[in-house]
């Protein structure tokens, strides 16, 4: 099947920066901070998603009066502390991987729900940015993930069809989006486990990146 694989598209967070860990925290300690019960529950209902989404999640799950601006002011001062001084390192063997799949003439792309102003500046901190032909970001498309459109949006620019893609995910939010948009799913897991649906949903599964190498 890999000689019908053209690209390769790739979420940010979970996959190749290892930003999750660093999320989870901050969410739990603002949970702390504005007393939201139940903060496990709404962290996994809003990973992969995009900022304007986990808002709108946020407040139908804490109610109108939730300050979300204060929220995401607060994580993202949170965030930047430990950018700033011990930085967001690498998931394991993302370099190898990258440059395996060059070697082997696929075409890489990004798909994060990350705004494009942060992703950037992360992706160059770590040196991998240059690797993707082609970017996509959360504040570039209308619907979130697990909406189709971020991952559409990726096929259209690569020119190449959606069936001609591997995505490769770690959330299920964003193994929903590729699956709907046609591609390939290939899920990573990093925070969550697969469950039956990822695994009717997912071509294939399997960690660290690395195993990409044994399915192209």
């Amino acid at each position: 099947m890999g000689e019908e694989i053209k690209a390769v598209v790739f979420d940010m967070d979970g996959v190749l920066l290892d930003s999750e860990t660093i999320c989870d925290r901050i969410w739990r300690r603002l949970a702390d901070e504005m007393k939201l019960p139940d903060i496990e529950d709404a962290i996994v209902e809003n990973r992969g998603c995009n900022t304007d989404l986990m808002a709108e999640q946020l407040i139908a799950r804490y109610g109108k009066d939730f300050d979300q601006p204060k929220f995401f002011e607060d994580f993202r001062k949170y965030f930047y502390e430990v950018e700033n001084t011990t930085g967001i390192p690498l998931m394991a063997e993302v370099v190898e991987t990258l440059d395996y799949l060059k070697s082997r003439n696929y075409r890489l792309a990004l798909a994060t729900s990350t705004r494009r102003s942060t992703a950037e500046r992360q992706l160059k901190a770590v040196k991998i940015f240059d690797y993707f032909e082609v970017t996509t970001f959360g504040d570039e498309i209308k619907h979130s993930k697990p909406a189709p459109d971020i991952y559409l949006k990726a096929a259209s620019e690569l020119g190449v069809d959606p069936s001609e893609c591997v995505a490769v995910e770690d959330s299920f939010n964003g193994i929903r989006s590729c699956h709907a948009a046609g591609y390939k799913p290939v899920m990573v897991p990093d925070r969550i486990q697969p469950d039956k649906e990822m695994e009717e949903l997912c071509w294939k599964i399997g960690k660290p990146i690395s195993v990409l190498r044994q399915f192209l």
